[in-house]
This record gives structure tokens, sequence and C-alpha cells, in this order.
């Protein structure tokens, strides 16, 4: 990945985490600036052929690795948008190594802050509820289609975070 590329895609993502952290929402502005960006940045370094196999494809894998956490209520639909950004800047293959960290720096985040919050029940009710029908499920008892109940939270990540932490992490691995 070329370092101009690596360099603003690094200033894009700590944008998004700070704003992550204050407003606890990811502008579409910096999103959408991010993708124009990128596709104008590969359109102008390959040629046409690179927007194609580099911006789409991994705007593509970013967007569809992080949709079933939003389908499932996990994340919110700005983090949804960043990692497909990210993607649109780094192309597939280095999109799954992100979303590959940044997915377990998120996973220790979220249990930072609710070891910090002391929310554990919650944390252990709402597992219950989700694991539950798995496992009645692989055990073979009849299943019917129960909407999941609202239940409060254990704690919300602000994701930006983990994006942005993911993301410099594959890149310095990239580098080094």
């Amino acid at each position: 990945m070329n370092p101009a590329l690596q360099i603003l895609l690094l200033w894009l993502v700590m944008q998004a985490a700070v704003t992550d952290l204050a407003i606890r929402r990811i502008p579409n502005v910096l999103v959408l600036s991010g993708l124009a960006l990128a596709a104008a940045l590969h359109w102008y370094a390959g040629a046409g052929s690179a927007l194609l196999s580099t911006w789409l494809a991994g705007c593509a894998t970013g967007f569809f690795l992080f949709i079933p956490l939003y389908a499932l209520r996990g994340m919110a639909a700005g983090d949804v948008k960043l990692m497909a950004m990210v993607g649109a800047f780094a192309g597939p293959l280095l999109a799954l190594q992100i979303v590959l960290l940044t997915c377990l720096i998120g996973g220790v985040l979220g249990l930072l802050i609710v070891l910090h919050s002391g929310r554990w029940r919650i944390l252990g009710r709402n597992l219950a509820a989700i694991l539950a029908p798995l496992i009645q499920a692989l055990s073979g008892v009849p299943q019917q289609h129960v909407p999941l109940p609202r239940v409060a939270s254990a704690g919300g990540i602000p994701y930006g975070v983990a994006i942005a932490l993911g993301t410099l992490c594959a890149l310095g691995r990239m580098n080094y």
C-alpha cells in the first residue's frame, strides 16, 4: 500500500476515533470524503483497474464483514461505514486483516468497559439470552422464531477506536 494512502487512512481513522469518543458518532461526511479520496487516489495510481480490484473489493470486504454485527445490534451503522471506507483504502486482503485485528481489539475494549463499569451481571444475562437458543438447537430441541427482547446494554464500545487501532496495527505490521 502506498505510504501516502497509509498516512491519509490513518489520519481519517484517527479523526473517526476522536469523534466517536467525543460524541459517540462517526460523521457521514468523514466516511464519504474518505471513500471519495480513496477512489480518486486509486484511480490516479492504477488507471481504473485499481478502482475495481482494490477500492470496490476492499469496500465490499469491510462492509460485508461488519454488516452481520450491525444486524445483531452489536454495533452502529457508522462503524460499518467506517470499515467499508478503511477497506476502500486498503484493498480486500488488508481489509480482512484489519477486520480481524479490530474484532480482537474491540473484544478487549468491551471487556475493559464491562470491568470498569461493573456490569458483569447484565453481560451474563445478555449472553445467556443469545446463547440459549443456539445451545437448544444444537441439542436437537425444535426452535420457534422468537424475537430477541430488548434488554439493558452492558455498555457501548466506541468501535471507531477499535477500528483505528486495528488499522494502525495492520499497517504497522505490514511496514515491518
